[in-house]
């Protein structure tokens, strides 16, 4: 008898189990026993780590998954990324796909690339584009990307059947959703031009981030804000600690969410946290992710806990527009609360509008959205959840109604602040939704598609992320930061009208460092 191993092909959710089994600090040897194969095999998978995840993100099935043994390419393998580019982007729009669409679109593609020879999209090579990518079907026809009231309903029907065959709870039902933030932009008194500010005299510049919220349909799990920004250490975070932000901050050289990012988010932070929540409550630690179909979020077969009982879920393309809970006015709050209090604490600070300018860095950004996202009662949330489960009981005596800011309230801290006291409504309003249509993922034009699928990047925009990341740390030690304490301290005790609550946080702090302190002396 051969002592041969016998020969095992893995499936591509074999390889995923083992790229999550290894990211938990499996062995090699371990996990070639356990699925019969050689180390070497184990250390190929885990090389190709980004090739698999990448793969298996951009997949459509489950099952399909579960049967596929190889990841190979297409023929004309530019053709066949520009083509899912562009698929998974009109999916998360939700514009009308069907089989002579994508056959006209690829043979567009295949010319525009350059490509040698004839190309015939056949009903052949679509079913075959089909299986490279797991996508289960094409057949969005003549779907109106909103006012489909019959497919909200089918879905809602649907989906409050799943939960109930699941016994979930509305505390273990979730939905994130991403936005792009101009963090800096003010309202002018003649036009609102996105992410810039047109202080007269200053420079126009554009600032902009992702954002994503998590919440779940009770409003009562907020998670921390989740956000993409360019640099991995911008220049106003100096030598804070990325881990004590009150945001989960990540970077991408466009300040775009993307596969890897929400893989990190949902793997890292909003499964410890989930769970964590749903112990304090003593709930199964069971839970779903109601997601859209951007392009940047990754398939179901990844977004997946070890044990599989928190998982994620997709909204169908036609009807996420119309349900997805934090987009029927959650974020939008989120984001009057955002503006409102950058006016009102530079109207406290008694600034005009070109020092508010100069001194809005993007760490002060954070800070405020965080609290801006604070500010968002329960109630906005559960209500947003609605649709899709009108049985949430909202609690008594919560003021809804009173929370939305105004532009009439807007109105009145702006003429109070120089430079804007004369911004007509009109530009207020534009203003306050001068993001709301902005999506959390690059949008790429064909052009754009057909360099990404040729392989070409954009250098420039590498070297100018990397410029801004080249800070010199400034350390500050105890000692200095105690003396600063107790300075502060000093002159809030002078000041008559400074309130109870604020000396004390102070004093708080002064007892952590001065605890600090005392454990750098005794370890030395």
């Amino acid at each position: 008898m051969s002592g041969k191993r016998k020969r095992v092909v893995l499936t591509i959710k074999d390889k995923l189990d083992i790229i999550k089994k290894l990211e938990d600090g499996g062995s090699s040897k371990q996990l070639a026993v356990i699925y019969g194969i050689g180390e070497t095999t184990v250390r190929d998978i885990r090389k190709n780590k980004e090739k698999i995840i990448t793969y298996a993100s951009s997949s459509d099935s489950t099952s399909l998954l579960a049967k596929r043994k190889s990841m190979k390419p297409s023929m004309y393998e530019e053709l066949d990324k520009a083509m899912l580019e562009w698929f998974n982007q009109q999916r998360a729009k939700g514009n009308p796909v069907s089989g002579p669409i994508c056959a006209k679109r690829a043979e567009f593609f295949f010319y525009a690339l350059g490509m040698d020879g004839d190309f015939n999209p056949s009903a052949g090579w679509l079913t075959r584009f089909k299986q490279r990518h797991s996508i289960r079907e094409i057949n969005i026809r003549n779907e109106r990307l909103s006012g489909d009231e019959t497919a909200v309903e089918d879905f809602c029907s649907n989906f409050r059947d799943y939960i109930e065959r699941e016994n979930l709870q509305p505390e273990q039902i979730y939905n994130a959703d991403e936005t792009g933030l101009f963090w800096k932009c003010l309202p002018s008194r003649t036009s609102v031009i996105k992410g810039k500010c047109t202080v007269p005299g200053h420079k126009s510049v554009e600032e902009r981030v992702t954002i994503m919220c998590c919440a779940n349909a009770t409003g009562l799990h907020k998670l921390k804000l989740c956000v993409v920004g360019k640099a991995k250490k911008p220049r106003s975070f100096k030598s804070a600690d990325t881990s004590n932000l009150p945001v989960s901050y990540f970077s991408q050289k466009g300040a775009w969410m993307d596969l890897s990012i929400f893989r990190q988010w949902f793997d890292k932070i909003f499964v410890p946290q989930v769970r964590e929540h749903l112990r304090s409550k003593g709930l199964q630690e069971k839970a779903i992710l109601l997601l859209d179909n951007s392009p940047t979020h990754p398939n179901e077969n990844v977004l997946r806990s070890d044990d599989g009982q928190i998982f994620a879920k997709y909204l169908p393309p036609n009807v996420a527009s119309l349900i997805q809970p934090l987009n029927q006015g959650v974020i939008a709050t989120m984001k009057r609360n955002y503006r409102a209090r950058l006016l009102q604490n530079n109207l406290e600070e008694g600034n005009d509008l070109r020092s508010f300018w100069k001194k809005l860095t993007l760490l002060d950004a954070l800070y405020e959205i965080a609290m801006a996202w604070n500010l968002v009662k329960p109630v906005t949330i559960s209500r947003a959840w609605k649709k899709i489960l009108p049985t949430i009981e909202e609690k008594e005596g919560l003021d809804f109604d009173g929370e939305d800011i105004s532009v009439a309230a807007i109105a009145t801290i702006l003429q109070h602040t120089k430079g804007l006291e004369n911004v007509p409504t009109e530009n207020i309003e534009k203003w306050l939704e001068v993001d709301s249509t902005e999506p959390g993922y690059e949008v790429l034009t064909d052009s754009e598609i057909i360099k990404r699928a040729q392989g070409q990047t954009d250098e420039s925009s590498e070297e100018e992320e990397e410029e801004i990341e080249l800070i010199p740390e400034k350390h500050i030690n105890h000692a200095a930061a105690l003396q600063w304490t107790e300075n502060l301290l000093d002159y809030l005790e002078q000041q008559g009208d400074m309130i109870l609550p604020d000396r004390l946080v102070i004093r708080k702090l002064r007892a952590t460092i001065r605890n600090k302190q005392k454990m750098a002396n005794s370890s030395q």
